[in-house]
């Protein structure tokens, strides 16, 4: 069964943004690309594209919430770190290089919206709960509470420069590296287990 014009207005919109970030995702190139009518924008989203935008970074937020989730519960048991981080960071890494490195960050793209606060705090709030879910991981393999929320917070914040870095060099290189030295890093940090 096809999706509604609901469903599709969401789904343009984050892989619209994902590409070009908030501005860039224009209401005719968006209801284009979903196939859907300025009626059935307004139906169900009766204050415009921001509400739109909104509810896809919601969804955008729960999606990477619930892998970090997964992930995190998934720390103790690891064979092996390397192994833990190729399936952390495959997560975006497969998007980027199915899309041939156009879909990047959407979470990143509503971050910098410096034009729509609201917009701008809900990518703040998911940047601060998948951190803080990927910390909790961490504490349950005996980190300091301190410590795994400064290295969760690192760990997102390298995810998001290699999407950055993999889309401009249309390479997957940088999460080579990123996993390479998050390796390193967190083997020192566990070195205890």
């Amino acid at each position: 069964m096809a999706a509604g014009p609901r469903a599709r207005l969401i789904a343009s919109t984050i892989a619209t943004v994902q590409e070009h970030g908030v501005h860039a995702a224009g209401l005719s190139e968006l209801l284009k690309r979903s196939n859907a009518s300025r009626n059935s924008l307004y139906q169900h989203f009766p204050s415009g594209k921001g509400e739109l935008v909104e509810t896809a970074a919601k969804i955008v937020s729960r999606l990477v919430y619930s892998h970090i989730s997964r992930m995190a519960d998934a720390l103790a048991t690891a064979a092996t770190v390397e192994d833990w981080l190729d399936e952390l960071l495959a997560f975006w890494r497969v998007q980027l290089e199915s899309s041939e490195y156009r879909a990047g960050s959407f979470m990143m793209a509503a971050a910098l919206d410096e034009l729509d606060p609201t917009l701008q705090s809900t990518a703040g709030q998911a940047f601060a709960e998948w951190t803080a879910r990927l910390a909790d991981g961490l504490v349950a393999i005996d980190l300091d509470r301190t410590t795994a929320r400064a290295l969760s917070g690192l760990i997102l914040s390298v995810i998001e420069g290699a999407i950055v870095q993999s889309r401009a060099l249309k390479s997957s290189h940088p999460f080579d590296d990123a996993r390479s030295q998050l390796a390193i890093l967190l083997r020192h940090q566990l070195r205890q287990r």
